[in-house]
């Protein structure tokens, strides 16, 4: 995963020098613009951000057996900082929160900690009684910053737009959802829902590497979480990704 995430800050950089190279070409002929006089008083800043992905975890064992699209919701308000003498570049800080949901095929994550208090386990129970859905939900308070670049900073509602970055965050919750209780042979026993929340086994801070290429209001976006999700020791090392659609504005 940490060579998609390079490829893909790689294309992002490669596509923004290529494009301000592209418009440097088409202008070689004329006077070069006074970025400093740029008139900024009607452009959206991207003050508020929702992206939606695709959300898994890189160097998850074997064992673990997930199912379904695992998904992930994040909304930010973003503050923009253009750079006086080139308002193409800028600065974004934000605060808001992030999702993730990843579901699991016939499993039991011990997240209380009542059969292993040292240890967050992913029990296989397909030959026991188990849950048809079982999902488990974290979310976190986050506060982005992203080094921005758009090729018309006059009007970004139809420009290029390019940013890295990163973000940290604090988590807020985390817990299973199971869904109706069936045996082996996959026969409903209940059709009740069983919710567990602890915070016991997961690291309290996030900190992931974001990157944004979007045309106007709509882009895509990737992330990687670059510190372990679960404490050291307590369970497998996993690093959670995301990638998705963006749609930013105002």
């Amino acid at each position: 995963m940490k060579k998609f995430l390079f490829l893909f800050i790689t294309v992002a950089c490669v596509t923004a020098v290529n494009a301000q190279d592209s418009t440097i070409t088409t202008t070689s002929t004329k006077k070069k613009k006074d970025w400093s006089k740029v008139s900024l008083g009607n452009r959206a800043n991207d003050h508020f951000m929702i992206q939606l992905g695709y959300n898994s975890w890189s160097q998850m064992p074997d064992s673990i057996n997930t199912r379904g699209i695992p998904r992930s919701l994040n909304i930010y308000f973003m503050f923009d900082f253009p750079f006086k003498s080139d308002p193409r570049f800028s600065i974004g800080i934000g605060a808001g929160f992030g999702t993730d949901n990843i579901y699991f095929k016939n499993t039991d994550i011990d997240i209380t900690g009542r059969l292993n208090s040292n240890k967050l386990t992913f029990r296989n129970v397909a030959d026991t009684n188990h849950f048809k859905k079982y999902k488990l939900a974290t979310t976190y308070l986050e506060a982005p910053v992203e080094l921005r670049f758009a090729l018309n900073p006059e009007n970004t509602n139809r420009s290029w737009k390019f940013a890295l970055g990163g973000k940290i965050g604090t988590l807020m919750s985390a817990s299973t959802k199971g869904k109706t209780l069936q045996n082996r042979n996959g026969n409903t026993i209940n059709a009740f829902t069983q919710k567990e929340k602890a915070k016991r086994f997961f690291d309290g801070t996030r900190l992931s590497v974001t990157g944004r290429i979007s045309y106007g209001v709509f882009g895509i976006y990737g992330a990687y979480q670059v510190n372990s999700f679960i404490k050291d020791g307590m369970g497998p090392d996993v690093r959670p990704f995301q990638v998705g659609i963006s749609i930013s504005g105002l």
